[in-house]
């Protein structure tokens, strides 16, 4: 038996995870660690769908509801999904299999802001929470777990939980421990400010304390973290990614940036990673992350002493960054915090902390409203993710993208966006291979021709055709010719293009 479980209750609670899988009923409600592809249980979900399976083949039902941080991996999400043992899903998800059947409807999925998604569960929106599945590096004598790799909604989960199943991962590195913050939000009508005043502050305890006796079984592991490995930046990425860091100088030349106050937000991708990279020979230091997820760019910015601090709920390292940040985590443990997702995307600490937000996108409309999840309106991608919640709070939000997509087949600015996650009131600049579309300050008519600037040259005929039949409308505040307005979007559907 591991030395990582040092509490003498819970090492009596070790069993394999075909045993603890049985403690999980059909129809449960079931909160899971894990935040993209990081710290989520590595041995209950093959588990579970082995169950399901085995029920299946007996002509039973079994399928249970899950709650997670964001995405997992393919071990997690991807072979419950292929099991058919899901009924629910949220409140973000990126897994191939998972995505095929929620577009299916053979799964059922809410796309959720993450800020609210603990929220939620402490409210008790969606009744009991039957069971917490949390990956944890080790447990104390005293019963505290010492978070992984992440720890996105583990406290609401295992707080609200009425059965805890703890998954101990000796792949994890024991130096994890002091990584993160773990602080409470209060409990409503008295809730107190989040004392976050500035990036690095630490608010809280480097455990997470739970009712020891909630706990019905403890599983073994050793398994990594699986994520991919990034893409090499390509020169579309490496233009993207100077225009932005153009955007930067010219916000420091405006005077309201300076070259060592820049607190950024970023998503995930090859496009934030390029940003990353330039930021290195740029002229900014001691930059700051308050953000969802640690990323290779961000380590590299470490190591160059070009960035002091960053603060996140998880990691996203590619499997090199991740041995790497296992080998060496008491040293990243100085510059890095780990904290629980109702903090690390609280629109609180967002708003005091002064980021500016970068995240993608699949689609923008000439007023700009950002379409972050849907393809053509209908077929959902990953979800939202914790985009909006910086996006709606940050001192400036931009969104990056390539401007065409599908080999061309797609363009990223159209007439009319199909879904709408960020709406014009929110978004303030737009990125692409071919410039910066800056929307601050800006009536809805004024954005049209900045916005057509950075769609891909093959678009922006069709764009301005477009333009040209909304103008002739009779109402001339948001001009739109709601006939044609979404025909880029039915060309995709009936031709495979968007291009005529």
């Amino acid at each position: 038996m591991s030395d990582r479980i040092a509490n003498a209750l819970l090492r009596g609670k070790v069993m394999s995870a075909d045993e603890a899988a049985q403690l999980i009923d059909n129809g449960d409600k079931v909160g899971m660690s894990g935040f993209t592809g990081a710290a989520y249980p590595k041995a209950l979900p093959t588990a579970i769908a082995n169950r399901a399976k085995e029920a299946q083949a007996k002509g039973d039902s079994y399928k249970i509801d899950v709650f997670t941080g964001a995405s997992t991996a393919p071990d997690c999400d991807g072979v419950m999904a292929e099991a058919g043992a899901i009924n629910y899903r949220m409140p973000y998800q990126s897994d191939p299999i998972m995505r095929n059947a929620i577009n299916a409807g053979e799964m059922k999925y809410q796309d959720i802001h993450l800020s609210h998604s603990g929220q939620y569960v402490e409210h008790g929106f969606y009744g009991k929470m039957d069971v917490a599945i949390v990956e944890v590096t080790r447990i104390t004598e005293e019963g505290h777990l010492i978070p992984s790799s992440g720890v996105g909604n583990n406290v609401d989960y295992l707080d609200a939980a009425e059965k805890i199943i703890i998954e101990v991962n000796s792949w994890q590195s024991l130096d994890l421990e002091g990584m993160a913050d773990i602080h409470r939000i209060g409990h409503l009508p008295n809730r107190t400010p989040i004392p976050i005043v500035h990036t690095g502050d630490r608010i809280g305890n480097t455990y997470i304390d739970i009712d020891v006796t909630k706990v019905v079984a403890v599983v073994e592991t050793d398994a990594p973290d699986r994520n991919a490995p990034f893409k090499p930046v390509d020169e579309q990425s490496q233009k993207i990614a100077g225009y932005f860091l153009d955007f930067l100088e010219g916000e420091v030349q405006g005077g309201r940036l300076a070259y060592d106050n820049y607190v950024m937000q970023s998503g995930v991708g090859n496009v934030p990673n390029a940003v990353m990279a330039g930021l290195l020979d740029s002229k900014f230091e001691n930059i700051e992350a308050y953000t969802e997820v640690i990323q290779d760019g961000m380590v590299d910015l470490i190591d160059a002493g070009k960035m002091t601090v960053a603060s996140a709920t998880s990691f996203s390292l590619s499997p090199e960054y991740a041995e790497k940040m296992n080998a060496e985590a008491k040293r990243y443990r100085k510059h890095i915090i780990t904290r629980p997702l109702q903090v690390s995307n609280h629109p609180e600490v967002i708003r005091r902390v002064g980021l500016i937000s970068s995240n993608g996108m699949i689609e923008a409309d000439i007023y700009g409203n950002i379409n972050s999840t849907h393809v053509a309106g209908q077929r959902i991608m990953n979800g939202i993710g914790g985009s909006g919640d910086f996006t709606r709070n940050a001192r400036i939000s931009t969104f990056i993208s390539p401007s065409d997509a599908k080999g061309g087949a797609i363009s990223a600015v159209v007439p009319f966006a199909s879904h709408i996650d960020h709406t014009e009131h929110d978004a303030m600049v737009v990125i692409t291979e071919y410039g910066v579309a800056d929307l601050r300050g800006l009536a809805p008519r004024d954005r049209v021709a900045k916005m057509i600037a950075v769609a891909h040259p093959d678009y922006r005929p069709l764009l301005e055709e477009y333009v040209e039949r909304a103008n002739k409308s009779k109402f001339h505040h948001t001009p739109h010719d709601l006939a044609t307005a979404l025909s880029f979007h039915e060309r995709l559907l009936e031709t495979g293009s968007m291009k005529k």
